[in-house]
């Protein structure tokens, strides 16, 4: 079967499920690939199965019909929740399931859909799965550097949607969120009408994580000489993150622990500037059209880097140190004793790309 026409030969109104199961990163950057093939084909019905932690990022996206959660838990709830999903695939006549994920979960999901065909890249194990295979990403733009929000469209062009321009990625607010921002907001202090920012500390790897005392630092920089109210958040089983910038900085820190992730992103959406490491939510910063710092270590700024990278030069920044080790795992330093990458980021930089966002974007 030839690969570009299968996208353009699907009938009306026919029904496709997108597996795209995590990340926070991940899934936003799946939906400027959501909003081409929307418009381009308006008829298409769309599924996207997606783990429930990361359900909010999709929720209220008018280019997606449905949300599937593929289950969770442990044990004989996980196997009975794995089934509802399976049923829930199979009962709605898929003419089309593209796995964007290739773990064993998106693979098991992508052979239970019941699907009339199956798309997955060529690099995945379980090739027999899949009526088509997807090449090399590189290959399919010409080019060797490629974003991760050009990769997950790449696919879609490969099976004949039309190439254009990708457009920014998206997350779209609930109005409880706003309410419960507006109200959280008040209970930590912060002023009705008071500009703040959102400091986020943590990151999945200490390679990737600037230190806390350059936090600490931060947050003394932001509110004395830029008159923004820091707000330090982090994620689930974060918080040690946050006890260690409020202790070398002697000082009580505002902190947003505990909201959902369009809580979190009601907070974004009202700061004046988002600081952080490479993590996913600097990714809902850039969907929601935020000025950014982001401060990278043993991660490609290049594939990892706010989206677009046009809007970047204005409003966003990103700040790190070149090593030729660069890109690794991040789950150690594999070239020195420690990891220079990112404890080379001086808080010069980051104070530096912070005055230059504000200035562009005030």
């Amino acid at each position: 079967m030839d690969a570009s026409s299968l996208l353009p030969d699907l009938p009306a109104g026919a029904r496709i499920v997108l597996v795209r199961l995590r990340s926070i990163g991940d899934v936003i950057l799946l939906t400027p690939s959501l909003q081409m093939l929307k418009e381009w084909r308006p008829d298409l019905r769309v599924t996207v199965v997606v783990e429930s932690r990361f359900r909010e990022l999709l929720e209220g996206n008018p280019d997606i019909e449905e949300l599937i959660e593929p289950g969770s838990g442990s044990g004989a709830a996980k196997i009975a929740a794995r089934w509802r999903a399976i049923r829930a695939l199979r009962q709605r006549d898929f003419a089309l399931c593209v796995n964007l994920h290739g773990g064993p979960t998106g693979t098991l999901l992508t052979r239970a859909s019941g699907a009339r065909l199956k798309v997955g890249f060529d690099y995945y194990r379980a090739r027999g799965v899949y009526d088509i295979l997807v090449p090399d990403t590189r290959k399919i733009l010409g080019r060797n550097q490629i974003h991760t929000a050009e990769h997950q469209a790449a696919i879609f062009f490969h099976l004949g949607m039309p190439r254009r321009e990708i457009p920014r990625a998206r997350i779209f607010v609930k109005t409880s969120s706003r309410v419960w921002w507006k109200e959280k907001r008040a209970s930590l202090g912060v002023a009705e009408g008071s500009p703040c920012a959102i400091v986020h500390p943590t990151a999945l790897y200490a390679t990737k994580q600037w230190a806390p005392e350059h936090f600490a630092r931060l947050g003394t920089f932001l509110a004395e000489e830029r008159g923004l109210t820091p707000v330090f958040s982090c994620g689930p089983g974060e918080s040690e993150v946050l006890d260690a910038i409020q202790r070398v900085g002697n000082t009580r820190i505002m902190r947003l622990e505990g909201a959902s992730l369009s809580q979190f992103a009601a907070a974004i959406e009202d700061a004046c500037v988002f600081v952080g490491n490479d993590s996913g939510p600097a990714h809902m910063a850039a969907a929601l059209e935020r000025p950014e710092v982001v401060i990278f270590g043993s991660s490609s700024s290049v594939i990892w880097g706010p989206w677009p990278r046009e809007a970047s030069s204005l409003r966003a920044r990103i700040v790190q140190n070149s090593y030729s080790c660069n890109p690794c795992p991040g789950d150690r330093c594999y070239q020195f004793e420690r990891p220079e990458c990112i404890l080379s980021v001086t808080f010069e930089q980051v104070r530096s790309a912070v005055e230059a966002v504000l200035r562009s974007t005030s």
